[in-house]
This record gives structure tokens, C-alpha cells and sequence, in this order.
């Protein structure tokens, strides 16, 4: 890790509040009142669960992104200093409220309702020139809920660049379906490109995964690996694509947060210069443990419980991969 910059990581982007609603009557229907028989409020956001988890795993790991003034603004941070990431580059906008999300869980069915926010006017112009000054890697995710993020992403990327700090990125699902991602420019600044097959699909066009996997080849600047869930993953870099199994957990409690854990994993492993096959498998591992407890950062509630999860779920010693 580096020793020059004050944090290995900065996580850029969305911060919310998760509201979730359990045991549930049925989904809410127009004119009709419904109960609610659970209520849990806590953090949210894809970046901010990659955050937590990695720096449980050791990593120096700071967030900017932009809450409002109000108390869920102030749950928010308070939680990402109790999960050990350092809250300086958290802006609170006296103009907007902190985004959330409604969660309503009904048996196996979820519906999700959004208010965005604070987090969809966070800009290139509110993030301080220090977020690239003292970083050496930057992780960005869920661009589509971040309209004026996304309008400066190519700048972001530049900026990034020219401090010479690496960068990751997972679009996460586009909740339009429009999927304006221009790849072709974005690539060829992006370190670690980071969708599920879903996502890659979608954002390339195309309906066949190998041919989707094909289309971003020429475009990129180092790796993607391409989040497949039970199958694994697959590595993909101009030269080459390897699949590598996932491990499996048989008794799996829910697999919120997967896909980000496995982004914590992955990253964990690239900002302490592992090969990228080390970073895939520490990716795999690391969304394989999430699965083990509920929520995205149930499983990483410290480094020792990681470890422990990890030789006895899967008979990996993390502390090797490290």
C-alpha cells in the first residue's frame, strides 16, 4: 500500500439511508393502507457498503460524497466512522436532503422506492482538489443514480488520471434503462472496470456475454472482471478472459451487497499491487463471505471475523491472499 498519500482508497458517490420495511401486509396499492410489522433504518448505498467492507480489510479508506443537513445525514456519517472510514471529504448541503431508499421485502419479492437527493448534485465542483491529492485509488459506483456525477465522469476521470491515481468503477443497474454510458472514452481511463454480466450486456448491446466481454476488449487500460454470481467471474484484459469458479456458501442468508463486497475484495488486493488473478480470487472470496450474514456489511464486522468466516466457510486463509 501507498506510503506517500494519507488513504489507499476514496469511495466517490452516493450516499443514502436504507428504510427497511419487513413482514409486510403486501405492496402498498393506490387508496389502501398497509402495515408494516418491521422497520430498520441504517446505511445504504452500493459505494458506501464497499467502503465499509474494505476498510475492514485493512485498507485506508476515506468517502466523498454529499449528505444534507438532517439527522439521517448525520446517521450516515456516524456510521462510516463507526465502520472505520474516515468521513473528511463528506460535504452536508444546507439545500438538499440526504437521499433514501425505501425497502419493502414481501417473502421472497423486494420493491425499492428512491429519493435521491443530496447525492444526485454532487458534482466535479464540489469535490476537493485534496480527494485526488491524498488518495491512490479512487472507486465510483451507481452512476446512473447520479445525474450531475455522471455528466462530469469523463472529467473525473481525467482528473484522476493527470494526480496519477488509479480508478474503478461499477455502473450498477441503470434504474432508466438507458444505459448512456459511452465506454469507448470511459475505458481507456478506467483501472478496473467492475459490471455484472447483466450490466456489461446492457451497456455494450449486446445479448451474448462472450461477445459483450469482446466489445470492451479494445478499450481498456487494464483489467475488467465481470461479476457472474454463483458461476464466478470472469477476468478479462485485451489479451485474454479466464473464468474462475466462485465459492460457494450452501447455506446462503441473503446476498444483498455481493456484488460490492466482491468490489471491496478485488480492490483490497490491487491497491496492495497483487496480480489481478490474486485480486479476482481475494473478489470472489470476499463476495462469497458477504453471503454469510445479513445485509451488505453484516459478515465484515471486523478483519478477525473475516479471517475466521473464511477458513471455516471456504478453507481459505485470507491472511495468505493479503
Amino acid at each position: 500500500m501507498s506510503v506517500n498519500k494519507k488513504y489507499d482508497v476514496v469511495a466517490l458517490g452516493e450516499l443514502n439511508v436504507d428504510i427497511l420495511l419487513n413482514s409486510i401486509q403486501g405492496f402498498p396499492e393506490i387508496g389502501k393502507e398497509k402495515f408494516a410489522k418491521e422497520m430498520t433504518v441504517t446505511l445504504g448505498s452500493s459505494t458506501a457498503i464497499f467502503a465499509a467492507n474494505i476498510a475492514r480489510l485493512g485498507v485506508k479508506t476515506v468517502f466523498a460524497g454529499m449528505v444534507g443537513k438532517d439527522s439521517f445525514g448525520s446517521l450516515v456519517k456516524e456510521t462510516l466512522l463507526q465502520r472505520g472510514v474516515s468521513d473528511q471529504y463528506v460535504i452536508e448541503s444546507s439545500e438538499y436532503a440526504t437521499g433514501a431508499t425505501v425497502v419493502m421485502n414481501f417473502g421472497e419479492d423486494r420493491a425499492n422506492l428512491t429519493y435521491q437527493g443530496a447525492m444526485d448534485v454532487m458534482s466535479l465542483e464540489d469535490i476537493p482538489a485534496a480527494v485526488f491529492e491524498n488518495t491512490k485509488h479512487v472507486h465510483i459506483s451507481s452512476i446512473f443514480m447520479q445525474s450531475a456525477l455522471m455528466k462530469d465522469l469523463h472529467k473525473i476521470l481525467e482528473r484522476a488520471s493527470e494526480a496519477g491515481v488509479t480508478v474503478s468503477l461499477d455502473t450498477q443497474w441503470d434504474p432508466c434503462e438507458k444505459w448512456n454510458f459511452d465506454y469507448r472514452n470511459m475505458l481507456p481511463l478506467i483501472d478496473a472496470f467492475l459490471p455484472n454480466e447483466t450490466e456489461l450486456k446492457f451497456i455494450t448491446g449486446k445479448e451474448d456475454l462472450a461477445e459483450a466481454v469482446d466489445a470492451i476488449r479494445p478499450y481498456l487500460k487494464n483489467a475488467a472482471v465481470v461479476k457472474c454470481g454463483r458461476l464466478g467471474s470472469i477476468l478479462v484484459t485485451k489479451e485474454s478472459a479466464s473464468m474462475m469458479p466462485a465459492f460457494l456458501n450452501k447455506s446462503v442468508v441473503d446476498a444483498i451487497g455481493a456484488g460490492d463486497s466482491f468490489n471491496a475484495g478485488f480492490i483490497s488486493g490491487f491497491v496492495r499491487g497483487l496480480d489481478l488473478e490474486k485480486c479476482q480470487k481475494l473478489g470472489n472470496l470476499t463476495g462469497a463471505i458477504n453471503t454469510t450474514a445479513a445485509g451488505g456489511t453484516g459478515a465484515f464486522t471486523s478483519l478477525e471475523n473475516v479471517i475466521k468466516t473464511s477458513e471455516e466457510k471456504f478453507g481459505i486463509d485470507l491472511k495468505s491472499l493479503l
